[in-house]
């Protein structure tokens, strides 16, 4: 691969994008990071060149198979061993017992030369039983086949484990793959879902501020009608009190009172002209003129009073 094919915004951005999901360990890196920093991004692309999808060198690698090669060989060397020991023990157990149940002799009991001649042929019966047993676990339909066709079956069985094993391996590794493709798509919506909060929040303020002075204004003509309306209702209690208080007969009689007092005023009024008119005549006078004065200003002080009274007369017939 060229140098200058690294950061290609096509083919390079999406061998890129698998190196980090594959070969390198777990990342929140999105292609919007990658392509801001293109230096780092070559460097991701030439390690790739040098490790596998387990994160190790090539070499480590190669060496790493050929271990395991060895130590599968050497398992199933140990595992053949095994199994022929066990299964000898098992036989010598079985006739150990049938020996301590059944009446023979000493010498019957010291046929080992027998028992060596026949070990082989019990071991193999042993072994097929087991096969036949381990065939019908894994397949319980088989249980009712006949012996030559559990032996075919049993002749393909490991090949099918191996299947079986090798899908196992590839549901895990396709597991793993989901599962850091889930934690990618679960950082991204975590910072999908943090950016719309904020600007719900921001919304919201915005929504807040633009609405706060309708609903001052609302509130604001809210209490002038309410307040309209203690004022009407506190006037209508005034009124029913009047009305309560005073009857039709008491409003004549305040109504004669007033014109009375009316026409007294009216009266005083023209004497007060008079006096006025009297006094202008007699302003250069000298000691007449202060007795003058004093009368008009006795006749202003009743006029005053009987305007005072009229007054409080028309606030009480309200």
């Amino acid at each position: 691969m060229a140098s200058g094919d690294f950061c290609s915004p096509g083919e390079g951005m999406e061998i890129l994008q698998q190196v980090c999901s594959k070969q390198l360990p777990p990342c929140n890196l999105s292609e919007k990071d990658l392509l801001q920093n293109p230096h780092f991004s070559k460097l991701l692309l030439s390690l790739a060149q040098h490790v596998d999808e387990s994160g190790l060198s090539l070499t480590l690698a190669k060496e790493q198979a050929q271990a395991w090669k060895e130590v599968r060989l050497h398992k199933t060397t140990w595992l053949r061993s095994e199994i022929l020991q066990r299964v000898i023990q098992e036989l010598l157990v079985d006739y150990y017992v049938k020996t301590q149940d059944t009446n023979l002799t000493s010498e019957d009991k010291k046929d080992f030369v027998w028992m060596r001649a026949r070990l082989p042929l019990e071991v193999e019966e042993q072994l097929k039983k087991k096969c036949f047993t381990l065939l019908c676990y894994h397949d319980p339909n088989s249980d009712s086949d006949s012996e030559t066709l559990k032996a075919a079956k049993v002749w393909k069985l490991a090949e099918i484990l191996v299947g079986e094993k090798q899908q196992c391996q590839d549901a895990k590794s396709q597991q793993q793959e989901q599962m850091v493709l889930l934690e990618k798509k679960s950082a991204t919506y975590s910072q999908v879902l943090l950016r719309c909060l904020a600007l719900l929040q921001r919304l919201l303020q915005e929504h807040r501020l633009k609405t706060q002075s309708e609903l001052d204004r609302i509130n604001a003509q809210y209490l002038e009608i309410k307040c309209s309306a203690m004022i009407l209702k506190l006037r209508m209690e005034e009124l029913k009190i009047l009305s309560d208080t005073y009857t039709t007969e008491k409003v004549e009689v305040h109504r004669l009172i007033r014109d009375r007092l009316e026409g007294a005023i009216c009266l005083q009024e023209q004497d007060m002209e008079k006096s006025r008119q009297v006094l202008s005549t007699y302003e250069v006078l000298g000691e007449e003129f202060d007795r003058l004065v004093k009368e008009y200003t006795q006749l202003k002080q009743a006029t005053e009073n009987k305007r005072w009274a009229l007054q409080e007369f028309n606030k009480a017939c309200r």
